[in-house]
């Protein structure tokens, strides 16, 4: 079983900046794959931003310029560096990581959110 555990959302006015972690825990045998996702009141949950085992990154069009993925292999975990933040990028953050269990195992495994508020 693999445990995610984020943090790093809280209250930031216009043009500020925040940076969530996602760290995971458990039977980890290897990660391919880190997205963080968000979903605002009344919408779809979204894409924000991925990174893939070999390094490779994938934003949203909205968020290019402004957000930066990064992960430390040592600790599994992963960063998301938010600067000018804007009020469209209020939302409930999540991560979301796919990997290999020992025991040739898969898994997916989501995060309990956390709250991002930009606002002045």
């Amino acid at each position: 079983q693999v445990q995610l555990v984020e943090s790093g959302g809280g209250l930031v006015q216009p043009g500020g900046s925040l940076r969530l972690s996602c760290a995971a825990s458990g039977n980890i045998f290897s990660i391919y794959r880190t997205g963080w996702y968000r979903q605002a009141p009344g919408k779809q949950r979204e894409l924000v931003a991925a990174i893939t085992n070999d390094g490779s990154t994938n934003y949203v069009d909205s968020v290019k310029g402004r957000v930066t993925i990064s992960r430390d292999n040592a600790k599994n975990t992963v960063y998301l560096q938010m600067n000018s933040l804007k009020p469209e990028d209020t939302a409930v953050y999540y991560c979301n990581v796919k990997g290999r269990t020992y025991g040739a195992g898969t898994f997916d495994s989501w995060g309990q959110g956390t709250q991002v508020t930009v606002s002045s």
